[in-house]
Order: C-alpha cells, then structure tokens, then sequence
C-alpha cells in the first residue's frame, strides 16, 4: 500500500507541473491536455478510493456502502481527521463525475481542482502511521 501512496504523490506532483507549465485557457482547446488532467485526477482518486476501502477491510473498520463511506470509516476511526475526511469525499464525488458524466465536465472548473491537490497528501500523510 506505501507503493500506492508513493504513486499518489508522483501523480500529485505531475499534475502540480501540468498546471504551472499551461495556463487555464490552454486546457479549453487541448484535448490531449483535457485527457492527462482527467486521467491524473481519476487515478489519483483512485488510488484514494483503494487504500481507503484496504484499510477499512484489514482493520475491521465497518462495512461501507459506498467509496465515500470508506473515507468516512477512516474518520470515525480517527485514522483522518474529519476535514480531510470530509473534502475527499467530495473528491470521490469529482470521480463520479469523471467517470459517469465526462462530456459534460466543466474543463475550468476541473482546472480549478488542480489549486486544491493538496488534499491528496495530506490524506497520505494522515493515513501513513496506520498502513
């Protein structure tokens, strides 16, 4: 599972450089620019997605019924605190979205997520003491 953070991070930081390297209105006319920001964000959520449901299920944390629920057992464990909780279950709703309703994604506003990538270590960094 560190392996699977440590992917997190590398993701992390290449999206942080696909954002200082292009500007927002970059991101409107290029499709292969739509696609490396789509894909780096579904699979960072991914990996959140993951290790959270792995370490609920080793830990014998609950039976969630849904992604977010896993965040949330993680939470009420005290294994995140419940803000970091709380934002990353609106990650995984970003997921959703990206899976489910791509066409119609808002290319800005999902440019605008790339100023909030740091959710995804401190998530790392609250889960790391308990994997």
């Amino acid at each position: 599972m560190l392996e699977r953070l440590a992917q997190l991070d590398q993701n992390v930081s290449s999206l942080e450089m696909l954002r200082a390297e292009n500007a927002p209105e970059a991101f409107g006319s290029s499709i292969t620019l739509q696609w490396a920001l789509r894909y780096g964000l579904i699979e960072s959520i991914q990996i959140v997605i993951d290790t959270a449901c792995e370490v609920c299920s080793k830990n014998n944390l609950g039976v969630p019924s849904s992604y977010g629920d896993c965040v949330r057992l993680l939470a009420r464990a005290r294994y995140l605190s419940s803000d970091c909780a709380e934002e990353l279950v609106k990650v995984i709703g970003l997921r959703n979205l990206l899976i489910h309703e791509y066409t119609a994604i808002d290319t800005g506003r999902l440019y605008g997520f790339l100023a909030q990538l740091d959710i995804f270590r401190r998530y790392a960094k609250e889960l790391r003491p308990y994997l």
